[in-house]
């Protein structure tokens, strides 16, 4: 297990220092480096850490790592993928803001963190087509309907994540009660 957790640190760690572009990014290099990588945890269990990591409050590194680390290694996985998670920002904006007045006057490094900005949107379409592609393969009518329903309500409708996020949750809650009730008869 010490190895275990020392890997899940120092993934972690990589991976919260070389993401740029916020918590989506880093779930998406999660995926490629827990699940197809590392083979530590599955598709669906990747899915279900988003959701879980998106609707809690906080950050969703954080909360990904959390849910990560306790699938992974119990609490001491927590443990040291949260510390893998934030060191990174920490030390970095600690830089930043010792040297700051030399940053942001600096064209180049202006220059730099917009380019930076350009890879985000690719980075989270990879993400969304390979979700979307797990999805597709579990051959389940509800959930590609829920998927595309929740996508419009987002992008067209601009309804908040949090209501999308709540009325699954309500949508799953009561499948499972029906289920159950369905199987006892």
């Amino acid at each position: 297990m010490k190895k275990k957790l020392i890997k899940l640190f120092l993934s972690t760690f990589y991976l919260s220092a070389f993401t740029f572009g916020g918590g989506y990014v880093i779930v998406t290099l999660m995926k490629k480096k827990f699940v197809d990588e590392l083979h530590w945890i599955d598709e669906n269990e990747m899915l279900d850490l988003v959701a879980i990591a998106q609707s809690s409050p906080g950050a969703i590194a954080v909360n990904g790592s959390i849910v990560l680390g306790y699938k992974i290694c119990g609490i001491p996985g927590v443990i040291v993928s949260v510390i893998g998670t934030i060191l990174p920002p920490f030390i970095i904006i600690s830089i930043v803001s010792f040297f700051y007045d030399l940053f942001a006057a600096n064209p180049i490094i202006q220059a730099l963190l917009e380019g930076m900005q350009a890879g985000v949107g690719a980075v989270i379409v990879s993400v969304v087509f390979d979700m979307m592609q797990g999805m597709l393969a579990l051959k389940d009518p509800i959930s590609i309907v829920i998927m595309v329903a929740a996508f419009i309500a987002n992008y067209c409708f601009n309804m908040n994540v949090v209501y999308i996020v709540l009325l699954c949750a309500l949508y799953g809650v009561l499948r499972t009660i029906y289920k159950t009730r369905r199987k006892a008869v």
